[in-house]
């Protein structure tokens, strides 16, 4: 088990100076220095990364793996343990997990390099990179349908508030400017993986932003004027005015985060898109309580599997996945966006062929957005190289595709699209995918270095290097068979490894032959072998040697061109990229919505919520899976104005019977509708929400000492405080977590203040039936409630929403259905009774009999003649007309 990162106690620790050690210690030393304090140093020592002091310590806890000592270093033993570099991803991911940072000291030449410089030499070493939380692009490390984002919080003494976000794997790079109580809502949104923030801010940054790991930098990284310094030099630019009018906070926030990435790249320039300033507003705010109790991304369990975009996904492509998060988790304010949105979506929910055969193609699309990266910042490879040619050919292939199809008219984002995806009128572009693609293999290496990616004929120079190789190789055959003639040892082998180069190998009982010959001459012996090497074996290990690491420096020359190329289009390959996910995002939300019978939802700028027969994803799903039965749908109508209907709604009704999925699946559907996916109603239609607000659920907060109750509080006092009249507020049980009288009290006093002070949309949920007469005294507030029945002394859940109050709670069937047993069902009856019969509580309590004394006199419900009935029948065994003779008999049964 990896075990989690202390960022206090990493900032605190020392490590020792170089004086009195060995050279290659004192290398370590010197490159621990350069490293950041909170960071881990993977020292590369041949195949494998050591870790030494305290770094070693850590990492051998937190990874489980041995430590061991290495010599001392003034008087003490040195800590040491290391990884495989072969395996070096596997703990790097449990390390960045663990919320640890790893700066990589890589060696920078051959040791043969080092040697000419004398026997003693150490090989050069360099920290190439820094990997942090917020700096992944290796797929193996990242979650593919999932950002990976990194944020920079910038508080300016002014009181001025901003945040930078970037996605190093995919080139994303924006900022907005904010208002203090809006930050919480933005960063629940972006979810970043990892937030920097001023040194004196780290503790308020973490309770901002829970699951991020919490990076502190100095004041000046915040320096405003140095900031846009910096954007201007790294995109080449005289002003900053064509991205976007920035405020003096965006701007301290974008250049902390730039140059954070630098850093962690070793000075090597980050490879983002040029920054996007968002304009306040443009985004529904989502408070995080109401963001965890709607599940949107992920279950309270933390789980994808469960939440909403586990139960509507149905994108092909990974960056398609990425791009329905982000529009879930930000839903737009604009109904030009909303509406282009649909509109692209509408094209492929009309013609399912032509749908099925788009969202087949994507699937060979790949990630090119996050191949271009790693391409861009020297991590890529030949195979990013092969699926980045792939997919943008899979973009003119789409075009051919639509180019079958008649769309009058075609909407303006297909356009957009099919434009970005065209080749044709990027000739640069469409030279580098028609060359790229000759040139690669099909199946090409992960490494460049490794060689073998370029196909026979696209190179004469390479194919003559290869050429004189392989023929070297066959040389080697034939000698291993000229040996073996020579010395009648039939078992003679040709071998090679990396310290004796080329050797013939022979049995120790045939040894003798060779010994005896001046024309072998002994290398090695070990326990069932001796090993030999004549002058034409060294001959011709020079020759190959030579020829290869000819073809490897050539197809090295012709990977680098090919990404120099990939650099100068890299604009134009984001937006194909851009593209591809649109596409399936679009595609995808047709196939949901007509595997689920989902509709267009009308988003307009009044104050209507307006749901006919609208379902909760989720739950509709699991029925599904489950087979447990069919969903029902349920409406419902809010009037912002209070004119049509009422504004705001008081729901009633027992527990389990629907009350809490009824408030979120309402709130769903502002999300689905704003974030311009159909939406699971027969009709729906709703007036721009501006920032939603979710108060469902009971749960503590222990980590910053609240209560249940406490917790509910706090959240319902930013619902009050911030609340608009373009919120949408649902709120279940408030005041259930105190005193009965306390607790109607704070609902009561909730209630009137959504309706006078905040005029917004709301649905709220209680048990206080006393609430209820707020209808008839506040004019826009009305009553709904979940039906239920009692039957037999049972209760059935009907789980339909109708007009008016509940008559009742229905508490102790409920607590009978969870199995309380029945003394005690009993017991809270007579209770029951008593308390509704003398209308004061505490009078009602003064005399009733200790429990002791009361027996149940129930005895448990015999078996129905309809379930005796139904015990006897062989329901595998009978014919059509058998069965229906049984139907007709249990129906007498039942009038019995």
């Amino acid at each position: 088990m990896t075990r989690p990162a202390d960022p206090e106690s990493l900032q605190a620790r020392a490590f020792p100076t170089p004086e009195g050690a060995t050279p290659m210690m004192e290398q370590f030393l010197t490159l621990r220095a350069e490293a950041p304090l909170d960071a881990l140093l993977f020292y590369r020592m041949g195949d494998f990364y050591e870790l030494f002091f305290d770094d070693a310590v850590r990492a051998a806890e937190a990874l489980d793996i041995a430590l061991t000592r290495r010599g001392e270093h003034q008087g003490e033993p040195i800590p040491m343990c290391g990884v495989p570099v072969h395996n070096a991803q596997t703990y790097l991911q449990r390390l960045i997990k663990a919320g640890f940072k790893v700066a990589v000291g890589e060696q920078m030449e051959d040791p043969a390099e080092a040697k000419k410089r004398g026997s003693k030499a150490v090989v050069r070493r360099a920290i190439t990179r820094i990997v942090t939380p917020g700096t992944l692009t290796e797929d193996d490390l990242l979650d593919a349908r999932a950002a990976n984002r990194i944020a920079a919080l910038a508080q300016l003494a002014t009181g001025e508030t901003a945040l930078a976000w970037a996605d190093v794997s995919d080139g994303a790079f924006g900022s907005i400017a904010l208002t203090a109580d809006g930050v919480e809502a933005e960063l629940a949104a972006l979810n970043p993986s990892e937030l920097l923030c001023l040194d004196d801010s780290a503790k308020a940054a973490e309770a901002l932003a829970p699951n991020a790991v919490v990076t502190p930098r100095a004041k000046a990284k915040f320096d405003a004027s140095a900031a846009e310094r910096r954007l201007k030099q790294r995109f080449e630019v005289q002003s900053l005015d064509a991205f976007g009018a920035f405020t003096k906070a965006e701007l301290s926030a974008l250049g902390c985060l730039l140059d954070y990435l630098e850093l962690s790249q070793a000075g090597a320039p980050a490879r983002l898109r040029a920054p996007v300033s968002e304009a306040p507003g443009a985004v529904m705010a989502i408070d995080p309580a109401a963001r965890a109790s709607l599940e949107i991304e992920r279950t309270l369990q933390g789980s994808r599997k469960g939440s909403l975009i586990d139960a509507i996904d149905r994108t092909v492509t990974a960056p398609g996945a990425r791009l329905l998060a982000e529009r879930l988790s930000r839903p737009s304010l604009n109904l030009a966006e909303i509406s282009a949105r649909l509109d692209l979506a509408d094209v492929f929910r009309g013609d399912r062929s032509m749908r099925d055969a788009i969202r087949e193609r994507l699937k060979s699309a790949g990630d090119p957005a996050r191949g271009l990266t790693r391409l861009l910042l020297g991590r890529g490879g030949p195979r990013d190289l092969a699926a980045l040619v792939r997919a943008l050919k899979e973009g003119e292939k789409l075009i051919a595709a639509f180019a079958r199809t008649r769309l009058d008219p075609a909407p303006d984002r297909l356009g957009q699209a099919l434009d970005a995806l065209s080749l044709a009128s990027r000739p640069s572009l469409a030279a580098l995918v028609e060359d790229a693609g000759r040139a690669l293999t099909e199946e090409p290496p992960l490494l460049a270095r490794d060689g073998g990616f370029i196909a026979p004929g696209w190179s004469a120079p390479l194919d003559e290097s290869r050429k004189l190789r392989d023929e070297s190789r066959r040389v080697v055959a034939g000698l291993q068979a000229h040996y073996a003639e020579k010395t009648g040892v039939s078992s003679l082998k040709v071998k090679h490894n990396n310290v004796l180069g080329y050797f013939i190998e022979v049995s120790a009982k045939n040894a003798d032959a060779l010994m005896a010959d001046d024309a072998f001459i002994h290398r090695q012996t070990m326990a069932n072998a001796v090993r030999f090497s004549t002058p034409e074996l060294g001959e011709l290990e020079a020759k190959i040697a030579k020829a290869g690491e000819r073809a490897v420096a050539l197809e090295l020359e012709m990977f680098e061109d090919f990404r120099s190329r990939i650099e100068d289009e890299a604009d134009a390959i984001r937006r194909a990229a851009a593209a591809l996910a649109e596409l399936d995002l679009a595609s995808a939300s047709a196939h949901w919505a007509e595997e689920t019978g989902a509709c267009r939802p009308v988003v307009d700028d009044s104050l209507a919520f307006e749901i006919e027969a609208g379902r909760h994803p989720v739950v509709e799903t699991a029925l599904k899976r489950t087979g447990e039965g069919r969903f029902t749908p349920n409406g419902c109508t809010l009037d912002g104005a209070g004119d049509a209907a009422a504004r705001l709604m008081l729901v009633t009704g027992p527990n389990m019977a629907g009350k809490s999925t009824f408030l979120r699946q309402n709130a769903l559907m502002a999300i689905l509708a704003q974030a311009g996916l159909y939406t699971p109603a027969q009709s729906v239609r709703i007036g721009l929400v501006d920032r939603l607000f979710s108060r469902v659920g009971a749960a503590d907060d222990l980590a910053r000492g609240r209560s249940t109750f406490m917790a509910e509080m706090i959240e319902t006092a930013a619902i009050l405080n911030q609340a608009g009249p373009r919120a949408l507020v649902i709120l279940d049980e408030i005041g259930r977590g105190t005193a009965t009288f306390d607790g109607l009290s704070i609902a009561w006093a909730a209630v009137e203040h959504l309706h006078e002070v905040n005029r917004c949309r709301a649905l709220f949920a209680t048990h206080y039936h006393e609430l209820t007469r707020l209808a008839d005294e506040l004019s826009a507030t009305g009553n709904l409630s979940l039906r239920a029945k009692e039957w037999k002394g049972d209760l059935v859940f009907l789980h339909e929403v109708q007009p008016g109050p509940a008559d009742r709670s229905y508490g102790v069937q409920v607590a009978k259905r969870a199995g309380l047993p029945p003394a005690a069902v009993a017991r809270a009856r007579e209770i029951l009774d008593r308390l509704e019969a003398d209308g004061a509580p505490a009078a009602a309590l003064a005399d009733l009999p200790l429990f002791s004394a009361v027996q149940p006199d129930r005895e448990p419900a015999k078996p129905s003649a309809v379930e005796q009935r139904l015990k006897t029948i062989d329901v595998d065994g009978l014919s059509p007309r058998e069965a229906l003779d049984v139907l007709y008999s249990l129906k007498g049964l039942m009038s019995e």
